[in-house]
């Protein structure tokens, strides 16, 4: 079950805290330690990181804001100059 304990030990220190978001990023606490489908890691020793979910994002896992310019919420897109 998902939310049984654990056999297993778990690190040094407090949990890392993680904010999800209905339409937007996973919000990490910092630093992070990110393993990717192909198995490279990539990290980041900001206090925050926001981990894209939709996948739309040119930085990926990081989250750029992409999928704002796409939501499907109010029809309303973003503000263009």
């Amino acid at each position: 079950m998902p939310n049984s304990p654990s056999e297993t030990p778990r690190p040094a220190g407090p949990p890392r805290r993680v904010k999800a978001q209905r339409r937007g990023p996973l919000l990490v606490e910092g630093p992070v330690e990110v393993e990717l489908e192909d198995g490279t890691t990539v990290s980041s020793d900001r206090f925050q990181v926001a981990l894209c979910t939709c996948r739309r994002s040119r930085r990926y896992p990081w989250c750029d804001t992409s999928h704002r310019a796409r939501s499907s919420g109010t029809g309303d897109g973003p503000a263009t100059d």
